[in-house]
């Protein structure tokens, strides 16, 4: 064991009695309970108050219709799919016979590896894609965080919890 003496002296008298008094725990505490007024409190009240949400995030994806035909903007030029760092979309497409076009045949979007960067959205030549500002994304199981293309056309409507 080590010699009280010589500890108080490597320490210093002053540094000893403030661990032997527990000062520094105490001044913690302090400002703990100096900031546990009910005026300094703020706290959001989720379901039942919407959280607001900034102007530039980048949450769910959705692929955008023509308002007027109804029909996908995509092209399916696949450049979505080229330009995702995690290469989380996966896009098929085949032209079609009568228009001479490429139609988008399948789509998915793993968002469960998405870091939301918005370069898929960037790279779009049509604005077909879209990361809107939904941040309700939680799902129990890792195959509800890929989204397929009926998922992304429709959107998925964030729940309204009633209180």
């Amino acid at each position: 064991m080590r010699n009280p003496a010589r500890v108080g002296r490597a320490l210093g008298l002053s540094n000893l009695l403030r661990l032997i008094f527990l000062v520094d725990l105490f001044q913690g505490l302090w400002v703990t309970f100096r900031n546990q007024h009910p005026r300094n409190i703020c706290t959001e009240q989720y379901p039942a108050e919407r959280p607001k949400v900034a102007e530039r995030y980048r949450g769910l994806p959705r692929l955008n219709r023509n308002p007027e035909t109804g029909e996908p903007l995509c092209i399916g030029c696949n450049l979505c799919a080229l330009a995702c760092p995690e290469n989380l979309i996966v896009m098929t497409s085949e032209r079609n016979e009568q228009t001479k076009r490429k139609e988008m045949v399948t789509f998915t979007f793993d968002t469960s590896r998405c870091m939301f960067c918005g370069l898929c959205e960037e790279v779009c030549p049509s604005d077909a894609l879209e990361l809107t500002q939904n941040f309700e994304m939680a799902t129990y199981t890792r195959e509800g965080q890929v989204l397929t293309r009926k998922m992304c056309e429709e959107g998925i409507e964030a729940k309204r919890y009633k209180c």
